[in-house]
């Protein structure tokens, strides 16, 4: 599929997302974000996130508007028949399904990926779990802090400072959901060589222990393993911003060159043919010596100083920003990477993030959220249901629609 300058890669394709929280819904927006019409397909009480946190208008939450911007949203009862049937009539021009629904409740509906594709053979299924159905956790619930937990990534912070801790971010959930993004794209790309559909699995547990292993392998991974588990310079408790004369700053010096000229650079010029210090591999072995020099030296300048001297020699280094200067990062704004919803709610916009990644040049465009139900009459006459149909389900409670606001959201 050839990049037509203003147009998004993923126009034309179509994604019905069942998912909530944070985990599928921020796979899903990555699809929505490039151009696929991704209809999320909401319970009557609506995704969770809807109300988590601060919120001007009910069911229109900061987060909620962060993750599930770009795409529509139909209300089914999924619990009722004729609201499964509605649901068929949608994927029946779909090219993507997508939940994160326990495999024993997914498939009390009907609506596992075996059922699914003996109905639609060119269908991507997708099933977003906390583990594998193959292994003994499945259908186990999982959120973000138990996976960390379990994948070892709250050991990674014992190991650095002596306490279980779960890193301040719903890692585990974004990481996944951009392992889910991944291997929807893998999918459709077999699919375009076979003309057949998948039965995807991405399950969080094991995406996040392949994640959370990748560096700390190390000679662990042979067979008889050649040393403990753990990277030594990620762990080291020297890896930490520097504190200077009046703050704190980043400093990595990182090949062998860039270390010779920072020796030189404090007055340590010996320090650039002392045994620990001459390969990679040497200074792995030392590294918490060798950060503890950096430590030492940085706190003989300002951090504007160190950042010149480190632009003059040519090592990597950076300035500490608190979030809320990130927002206004120079770098950052002349790139466009925040843009506005000017009708985000009925009070106004919302000023959000974009992916950042470029296709000819062109960052994804943000041009609409909806409130709960918004779009489940268009979306149900696009799939070919009559006004009659639709008024009919929406009688019976298997469908429901949001009422028109004072001012409709992007449209």
């Amino acid at each position: 599929m050839s990049c037509i300058p203003g147009r998004p890669p993923l126009k034309g394709l179509r994604v019905v997302d069942l998912s909530t929280v944070m985990f599928g819904p921020f796979a899903s927006r990555w699809l929505a974000d490039y151009g696929a019409d991704v209809i999320k397909v909401e319970s009557p009480e609506g995704d969770s996130t809807r109300t988590t946190g601060v919120a001007r208008e009910r069911g229109l939450a900061g987060s909620y508007i962060t993750i599930n911007r770009n795409k529509r949203s139909v209300v089914l009862n999924l619990k009722q028949a004729a609201g499964r049937d509605a649901l068929f009539k949608l994927l029946d021009g779909a090219d993507v399904f997508m939940h994160n629904i326990r495999p024993q409740k997914i498939r009390a509906l009907g609506l596992d990926s075996e059922t699914i594709r003996t109905r639609f053979p060119r269908l991507i299924c997708v099933s977003l779990t906390g583990f594998s159905e193959v292994g003994p956790y499945s259908g186990r619930p999982a959120y973000d802090d138990i996976i960390q937990g379990m994948c070892g990534l709250a050991d990674l912070m014992r190991r650095q400072t002596d306490e279980m801790q779960y890193l301040p971010t719903v890692a585990a959930d974004k990481i996944s959901g951009l392992v889910g993004g991944l291997a929807i794209l893998t999918a459709l790309w077999a699919r375009e060589r076979t003309g057949e559909g998948q039965a995807v699995e991405v399950p969080m547990f094991e995406s996040m222990v392949d994640f959370t292993l990748l560096e700390h392998r190390g000679g662990n991974a042979f067979v008889p393993p050649e040393s403990g588990i753990g990277y030594a310079r990620v762990l080291a408790r020297w890896r930490r911003p520097y504190r200077t004369l009046d703050g704190y700053v980043c400093l990595m010096p990182y090949t062998t060159a860039q270390w010779e000229r920072f020796f030189t650079e404090i007055g340590k010029k010996e320090l650039a043919v002392d045994s620990r210090f001459q390969s990679m591999a040497s200074r792995t072995q030392h590294i918490e010596a060798l950060y503890a020099i950096v430590g030492d030296a940085a706190t003989t300048r300002t951090s504007q100083d160190w950042l010149d001297t480190c632009q003059r020699l040519d090592i990597p280094s950076g300035p500490i920003t608190d979030l809320d200067r990130v927002l206004d990062d120079p770098h950052l704004n002349a790139v466009g990477f925040f843009q506005d919803l000017p009708e985000a709610d009925n009070k106004g916009s919302a000023r959000l993030s974009t992916p950042g990644v470029r296709f000819n040049g062109q960052l994804p465009v943000l041009h609409s959220v909806s409130r709960l139900g918004q779009d489940t009459r268009q979306v149900l006459k696009e799939a070919g249901l009559d006004e009659g149909e639709i008024e009919a389900l929406l009688s019976c409670g298997a469908a429901y629609e949001s009422m028109p606001q004072k001012s409709e959201i992007g449209k």
